[in-house]
């Protein structure tokens, strides 16, 4: 037989009952290119790009030999190098890609011992949907297969690599092989770390370290969170992971994960800082979705033209500068959710593309005539009051009710203080992981202070004010001294500002952290009638830790 006489008729073999597949002798599988697609993604989550290549590759290469040897004898062969070839072939047959081999130009050097252009590559396509371009080539198992095919054949190690690729911009995917001493010391220490087993167990070690990482801080999280006698927040807390200590702060997270459940467009409402994307990401991950990508845009970050192609993508030269046919976001979220931050800076003709992808649930790429499905939930998110701005007609009011069909509001820090000490422990637990130090807490005037201050900025004010603290602590806890000038309450003589009352009620009317810690363990000794055992079970502390607090009030009289 000739390779290109080779077809699925001569090599496919199916049981009518079903249940078996063989092809050239051997049992195969067809699989779905998405849920390949879908493990792409999950393999990269834990063992990241290096982890996740080395097992595409490794993976693509015992395809690839285990194939030649089914190959080998399973047809009559006119000659060995038809055999040699069908490797290509099979890869067309199988659905995987396209093969071109192009006339060698001389002016790119000596020829390759093999080479190729790959056209319609399913994995270029899959990993643009799932996790979008790439700085690198992306057919890893194309090009382990290609390697794997060609070590048997010619009875010795070849590596492949892919040198374009379409998930990288370039207008075709274009690979290269050669013998394994025909490279050179440089090229063959990158290749080697891809298709030897030790690269695989340096991502998996790595994977264990981070593991280890995450463990050590949720433990320092404990840890802060035990002294300065934080609850968890109760079930939706635990649920979530997110701080909700506050009624309000736990309404909200509660509705996030009643429509969570329910595929529908999501409105997240609330000041900057407050958390927006977090349950956006919370939503995406407890909904039938979770194994869908989720894709953030910030859609005040872009102007309008910029916007329309990362949203929409763009047909090859549509406009200058568009070598390659590029997806947009709303396909790369297909089967997932699309998070449009800031949705209340976005343009009049832009609101119109928007209202129409919502009510006709398609794209058109800017260049092209025909319109593409997508399959994605909408959650948008804003600090605008999008009603106000109907009213002023700076925006769409259908667009507003597409989009609003569930609100989630966020309340801001000032109106949730009973959630700032977990949020300024948890900061400064990362902050200190981050940068190497080592600090045990906050003391009680500090975290005073803290509770006494009205955050604008919210989350992420306190969040920089805990990290400004962290790099002054010059003791074992973080001080009064050690907050900013705007949160410790002194003058800024820079600025001309005027000096903030002392600790004590603040603006809110909220006291001090002693003197609502005093009330509420007063609170429980009559609770429980003067017992204090009962009274620190009740609490959730110590016996000894309750003493320590009633001789220390007594002593200060």
């Amino acid at each position: 037989m000739r390779v290109e006489d080779l077809d699925l008729r001569s090599l496919l073999h199916a049981d009518p009952r079903g249940g078996r597949l063989e092809l050239a002798g051997t049992r195969a599988l067809v699989l779905d290119a998405t849920a390949l697609g879908l493990l792409r993604k999950q393999l990269f989550e834990p063992l990241g790009c290096a982890g996740a290549r080395c097992v595409l590759t490794q993976l693509g290469f015992a395809h690839g030999w285990r194939a030649a040897a089914a190959l080998e004898h399973a047809l009559p062969w006119d000659s060995p190098r038809d055999w040699q070839l069908a490797g290509a072939r099979l890869h067309a047959l199988q659905g995987l890609v396209r093969v071109e081999v192009p006339p060698h130009d001389p002016a790119d050097g000596p020829e390759p011992f093999a080479y190729a252009h790959w056209h319609d590559s399913y994995e270029a396509e899959q990993h643009l949907t799932h996790l979008g371009p790439s700085a690198e080539p992306v057919c890893w198992t194309l090009t382990g297969f290609a390697a794997g095919y060609l070590s048997r054949v010619h009875g010795r190690d070849v590596y492949c690599r892919e040198e374009a690729c379409l998930a990288r911009g370039d207008p075709v995917c274009r690979m290269v092989g050669r013998p394994r001493e025909d490279w050179s010391p440089a090229d063959l220490a990158a290749l080697e770390a891809d298709y030897r087993r030790p690269a695989l167990e340096a991502s998996l070690a790595g994977a264990a370290q981070a593991l280890a990482e995450v463990e050590a801080r949720l433990a320092r999280q404990r840890r802060l969170l035990g002294e300065v006698g934080v609850d968890d927040g109760g079930d939706v807390a635990r649920r979530t992971g997110l701080v909700a200590r506050s009624a309000a702060m736990r309404r909200a997270l509660e509705v996030a994960e009643r429509v969570a459940k329910v595929d529908t467009t999501v409105l997240v409402t609330g000041e900057s800082g407050t958390g927006k994307e977090r349950v956006a990401r919370l939503v995406h991950d407890a909904s039938p979705r979770a194994r869908g990508p989720f894709v953030a845009i910030n859609c005040g970050a872009l102007d309008e033209t910029l916007l329309g192609s990362e949203l929409f993508g763009h047909a090859k030269g549509s406009f200058t500068g568009a070598t390659a046919d590029r997806p947009g976001l709303f396909e790369a979220a297909d089967r997932g959710t699309i998070f449009l931050d800031e949705i209340g800076e976005v343009s009049p003709a832009m609101q119109v593309k928007l209202l129409r992808v919502l009510q006709e649930r398609e794209v058109r790429r800017i260049g092209e005539a025909r319109p593409r499905r997508v399959d994605v939930r909408v959650i948008a998110a804003t600090h605008r009051d999008l009603a106000a701005d109907v009213a002023s007609g700076r925006f769409r009011e259908d667009l507003l009710y597409r989009l609003r069909v569930v609100e989630v509001r966020l309340p801001p820090l000032r109106e949730r203080p009973e959630d700032v000490p977990e949020l300024a422990c948890r900061a400064l637990s990362a902050a200190a992981e981050r940068m190497g130090l080592e600090v045990a807490g906050f003391t009680p005037a500090a975290l005073a202070r803290l509770l006494a201050h009205p955050w604008p900025g919210n989350v992420r004010e306190l969040q920089n004010a805990v990290e400004h603290a962290l790099v002054l602590c010059a003791g074992g806890r973080i001080d009064v001294g050690d907050l900013p000038v705007q949160v410790r309450g002194e003058p800024s003589q820079a600025r001309g500002e005027p000096a903030q009352a002392p600790p004590g009620p603040g603006p809110h009317g909220i006291e001090p952290l002693e003197a609502v810690e005093k009330a509420h363990i007063l609170r429980a000794l009559e609770a429980t009638d003067g017992n204090r055992e009962r009274a620190a079970a009740l609490l959730g502390i110590g016996a000894a830790t309750l003493y320590r607090r009633l001789k220390k009030w007594s002593e200060d009289g």
